[in-house]
């Protein structure tokens, strides 16, 4: 009884700090990419709307009173303008503005990941295997309590040894203290950033690096956008106590600042540098990243070669239970009874290893030796 309300309160522990843990992300996740998609757009607004102007002054106007050089053109008048302007480079830099937002979402969301995996270190994709562990032992552990049951009765009845008992007592504790340490490692790591189970790391840091030299492609578009102008203004024109037939007018500018000629060596420079300090960077993510990778490359190898012995174990302890199920006699049953609580542990070793080492070569699979 004690051991299903453990097993219970573990499960639910490590239930709820996964929860908590997934939505903590999710949120992170979420409120950066509203935060730069909000900017972007603040930004945009004001390059691809319309430009509201109106100005008032004096100005010389009139015909000339007299030949002189140095009569004026006229009396100062009065001048009114008013109207509207559109600037249609604004378009281009409105358009790249979201889409730099958008390249920066992305490239968040991969750092994430990647932040995360590092953060798990090598107990990345720990999670399914240790699913994998509770799973198998939430199925043998009920029967090994239950054979320990049938032995405590058949101590009393003389059918065995308080030896013998304490024997198969002893392997049952080892099943129960691996499953709540299986169960407390769940939880731990729930508490943690959400890992990349089951996703390419080399995929992942491979989309990070894209996303951020989209970031500085896009940056370096704009910076070459602020040198142009195509602009089109018109609307209300009027010198006051002057005669006009029709005081309206309409203006397009082209302009080119001439600095945009040294730009495009400039923001090479600038993409270059920028890919060195992403991927050369001493405490940056992707360099951990690739010493990650390595880790967990040594680790599946290790893993790969244990898998293979603890199989070989199961299936020649799987076929020793055959044999002696075929007999009757006690000590026969005493040893079987050993066989079933070492063939349980193993199993649950043989689960995790499985799930662990898939997990890595999903985690590895595009990542060169």
């Amino acid at each position: 009884m004690r051991t299903t309300l453990a097993w219970g309160a573990l499960t639910g522990l490590w239930t709820g700090t996964a929860l908590a843990a997934d939505d903590a992300g999710a949120a992170w996740a979420r409120g950066y990419c509203e935060r730069v998609r909000g900017t972007s757009h603040a930004e945009a607004a004001l390059e691809l709307a319309p430009e509201l102007f109106a100005s008032i002054g004096a100005v010389n106007a009139g015909d000339a009173m007299g030949g002189g050089d140095e009569t004026p053109l006229g009396k100062p008048r009065l001048r009114l303008t008013a109207g509207l302007g559109y600037d249609f480079v604004g378009l281009y830099r409105g358009r790249a503005l979201h889409s730099r937002a958008e390249a920066e979402c992305r490239r968040q969301q991969a750092l994430a990941a990647l932040q995360g995996a590092v953060e798990q270190g090598s107990r990345l994709g720990e999670a399914s295997a240790l699913e994998a562990r509770a799973r198998a032992l939430a199925t043998s552990l009920p029967r090994a309590e239950t054979l320990v049951t049938a032995l405590r009765e058949e101590l009393r009845d003389g059918g065995t040894t308080l030896e013998e008992l304490n024997a198969v007592q002893v392997r049952l504790d080892h099943l129960r203290a691996l499953a709540r340490d299986t169960e407390q490692a769940r939880a731990r790591i729930a508490l943690g950033p959400g890992q990349p189970e089951g996703q390419d790391l080399g995929a992942l840091l491979t989309a990070f690096e894209a996303a951020d030299d989209q970031v500085e492609a896009l940056s370096g578009g704009l910076r070459r956008a602020r040198a142009w102008r195509l602009a089109v203004r018109g609307g209300y024109d009027e010198v006051f106590d002057v005669a006009q037939d029709v005081p309206l007018f309409g203006q397009l500018t082209l302009g080119f600042n001439l600095g945009a000629l040294w730009q495009g060596r400039a923001n090479a420079q600038a993409r270059e540098g920028r890919r060195q300090e992403t991927r050369d960077a001493v405490d940056g993510t992707p360099r951990r990243v690739r010493q990650l990778l390595g880790e967990l490359r040594i680790t599946a190898q290790a893993e790969q070669a244990r898998l293979g012995e603890v199989s070989a174990l199961v299936s020649d302890l799987e076929g020793q239970l055959r044999e002696v199920e075929r007999l009757e006699t006690r000590q026969v049953r005493r040893f079987r009874d050993y066989l079933l609580l070492e063939l349980a542990r193993l199993q649950a070793e043989q689960a995790y290893l499985g799930a662990h080492l898939k997990t890595l070569q999903a985690l590895l699979q595009g990542v060169k030796s």
